[in-house]
């Protein structure tokens, strides 16, 4: 076990720090970040001298000649021709249309170097063939399924889905546990990683030096040193802001292997707009977390950047946590070419675990032919009859969860959706808010939490169903990230879950269509300036 109250206590690790060792991580931790914004000014500083030169390129070749002119015309043609007849969402067309039409060349050919990006069709294939390999490893049973279908005929179809198109069972003999802030699931991560034997599986969006990451770095070295198989492997983006270039090589010399996800360098790529937005921690495959929380402080409120950090995570133990295993092994193995030991990673049995409902652990990659983060969405909507409560960062929707929003609202389904108060970025908050008329005259209560920023990723329908996971309301996580989450279904934890909502209500203004018109004229500008390309982005 481990001695909860030893790590947690009120002045937490930085209380047990003498003077010198604290000045002593200051400037560690300064000089760090020193580098970081050093090499962030670069790759920019590259980026910009990029489509510097390539503009220049197109001036001189254009006095050069018309027929080069000419030439990136019939190219601007044909890829408006290719936006229109290609599958996908309507109103990304339309952005791409616009940037086309706005910048008739340089639209046209930064539309074309993307659909033709080798990197990202290299990707797409090695994924699915990690999907088709995991899937014959995965031991989900279809005696639950059909038990589940019997149970509700809706639920049996959203996991007939699920499992034919991301490799995603239902289960059973799975205990779930909510978190409601970040500042409990914490302690619980500490616990689990504390009583890990044979391996840790650690995938996160954001990785940041103190508290939280200092404490579970610690141990994740200890027990590299014991034996423990360590895995680690976060977003490249973390070298913009938070941790050097060096660091998979700095835990390597620690013995834990680790692996940024799609390294941003100084050369520009279209593929560096996927990025790993999951959160998943996997110990002995007995247990896995998941939710909105990434390693960093402000996620427990140690730190306060936003006010008050509301987040939420999910623990799975049992049965569930296998698809979590896999998950994490298929990123994990997309740079790798030594076959990977599947047999080495199963669920052991467990005894006391108790039948909680339904399970189903799932994930959305933006290279697949399937959108299921919002398929998973779309479904809670479509099929709720009492109540759709909803907890989102962001609010960037397309055509179709518009509709599908207000249509429920319309029909006499309660729709809340709370957002934050305190914003943590102001753009993507005056883009949210170009939303709100729209849903507050269909009927569509909109809540914005008082206390801070909400984090959290979370759907609760009709107290039967609900999704928790690492899945926004924008197009970033519907469309362009790799996330996960987790359906629930006749769950305990449901009612907590809703009465989460609830206490998070109770500490919410509610927007009316008023209030929406005292918004400042510039910021109105901005956020339809922004929505205008919001697919892309």
């Amino acid at each position: 076990g481990v001695c909860v109250p030893e790590i947690f206590g009120e002045k937490g690790l930085t209380g047990i720090m003498s003077q010198s060792e604290k000045q002593g991580k200051q400037g560690r931790l300064g000089n760090i970040k020193t580098v970081i914004y050093g090499r962030t000014a670069i790759i920019l500083l590259a980026f910009v001298a990029q489509l510097v030169v390539l503009a220049l390129g197109y001036v001189q070749l254009r006095r050069y000649s018309i027929w080069f002119y000419v030439l990136f015309l019939i190219i601007s043609a044909v890829a408006v021709l290719h936006i229109f007849n290609t599958r996908g969402n309507p109103d990304m067309k339309l952005s791409w249309m616009f940037l086309i039409a706005i910048f008739p060349i340089f639209g046209a050919i930064f539309y074309v170097t993307i659909i033709m990006q080798p990197g990202t069709k290299v990707m797409r294939n090695r994924l699915k063939n990690l999907a088709d390999i995991t899937k014959e490893h995965i031991t989900g049973d279809k005696k639950v399924w059909d038990e589940l279908r019997q149970e509700s005929p809706h639920m049996g179809q959203l996991s007939y889905y699920l499992y034919h198109r991301d490799n995603s069972p239902v289960y059973t003999d799975t205990q779930v546990k909510y978190y409601a802030l970040g500042d409990e699931q914490f302690p619980d991560m500490v616990e689990a990683l504390e009583q890990a034997k044979e391996y840790i599986f650690v995938e996160f969006f954001i990785v940041s030096e103190g508290r939280m990451w200092d404490t579970i770095h610690e141990i994740l070295k200890r027990k590299a040193a014991e034996g423990v198989e360590v895995r680690f492997m976060y977003d490249g983006t973390d070298v913009l802001f938070n941790l050097p270039n060096s660091y998979p090589k700095l835990l390597e010399k620690e013995g834990i292997h680790c692996k940024m996800f799609a390294p941003i360098k100084p050369i520009f790529s279209p593929h560096y707009n996927n990025r790993d937005h999951r959160k998943v921690l996997v110990v002995d495959g007995k247990v896995a977390f998941t939710g909105g929380i990434n390693l960093a402080d402000e996620y427990i409120n140690e730190k306060v950047r936003f006010g008050h950090w509301k987040d939420t995570g999910i623990r799975l133990q049992g049965k569930a946590v296998e698809r979590f295993i896999y998950m994490f092994l298929e990123m994990w193995n997309v740079s790798e070419k030594q076959p990977e030991q599947y047999e080495k990673y199963t669920c052991p049995e467990q005894e006391g675990i108790e039948q909680d409902g339904y399970v189903i652990p799932y994930s959305v990659s933006p290279l697949g032919p399937e959108r299921v983060g919002e398929r998973v969405y779309m479904d809670m909507i479509h099929t709720a009859h009492t109540y759709i409560h909803i907890m989102t960062p962001y609010l960037i929707l397309d055509y179709q969860m518009i509709v599908a929003l207000t249509y429920a609202a319309k029909r006499g389904v309660e729709v809340v959706i709370i957002m934050p108060h305190v914003p943590d970025k102001k753009y993507a908050f005056d883009l949210a808010k170009t939303y709100y008329n729209e849903l507050l005259e269909a009927g569509v209560r909109i809540c914005e939490y008082e206390p801070g920023f909400v984090h959290a990723k979370v759907f609760a329908v009709d107290g039967e169903k609900a999704v928790v996971g690492t899945v926004n309301l924008d197009y970033r996580s519907l469309y362009h990230h790799f996330e996960c989450g987790v359906i629930l279904y006749q769950s305990r934890e449901i009612e907590r879950i809703e009465q989460d909502m609830q206490d998070t209500l109770g500490k919410c203004i509610e927007i009316t269509t008023g209030d929406y018109k005292k918004m400042k004229l510039w910021d109105k500008i901005a956020g339809f300036l922004m929505r205008i390309v919001a697919p892309l982005m």
